[in-house]
């Protein structure tokens, strides 16, 4: 029975994950729209990591990285809070939603990382198909890996299911 709660519950997950996924999708696009003329540059210890060699040319900067990063944090929040109430059944104290939130927020800076390593690569790579379908092939790898790591971390840690009183 364990087995099958859990597919459910992985399920469920995914459904909540695709609805967070057009919610980053919408704001994504709306920020980057109102902040595209924030060209402020990156602290240094972000400016080591996100450069335009990473990032692309003119993108290290928080003009675009504040939309992809708030994004991905509301709707993941939004997430974590439906999951925590529908998909796991859980009365989590407040402090676990804290350590999802230092999760998150190491989990989006490698994410967004990883996107524009992922876009340059296949930028780089000459083949057009490639080349125009790369920020959908990163933002598809980088969702892919959240998946991955914040499915086990809320099932088994974070929002474990509220124990019936026996």
């Amino acid at each position: 029975m364990s087995n099958k709660k859990s597919i459910w519950q992985f399920i469920k997950f995914v459904l909540v994950s695709c609805l967070a996924t057009v919610i980053q999708l919408a704001l994504v696009n709306i920020l980057y729209f109102m902040m595209k003329g924030f060209t402020s540059p990156l602290p240094a210890f972000l400016a080591a990591v996100f450069n335009e060699t990473t990032v692309g040319e003119g993108n290290a900067n928080w003009g675009y990285m504040l939309p992809f990063f708030l994004s991905n944090l509301i709707a993941n929040t939004v997430g974590y809070f439906i999951n925590r109430s529908k998909t796991f059944k859980s009365d989590a104290p407040i402090w676990h939603f804290a350590l999802y939130i230092v999760i998150l927020f190491a989990l989006i800076i490698f994410s967004t990382w990883l996107q524009g390593v992922i876009v340059n690569a296949l930028n780089g790579c000459g083949v057009a198909f490639f080349v125009g379908a790369a920020p959908t092939i990163a933002s598809m790898a980088a969702g892919t890996l959240q998946l991955i790591i914040l499915f086990p971390i809320q099932k088994y840690v974070l929002l474990r299911e509220k124990k019936e009183n026996a």
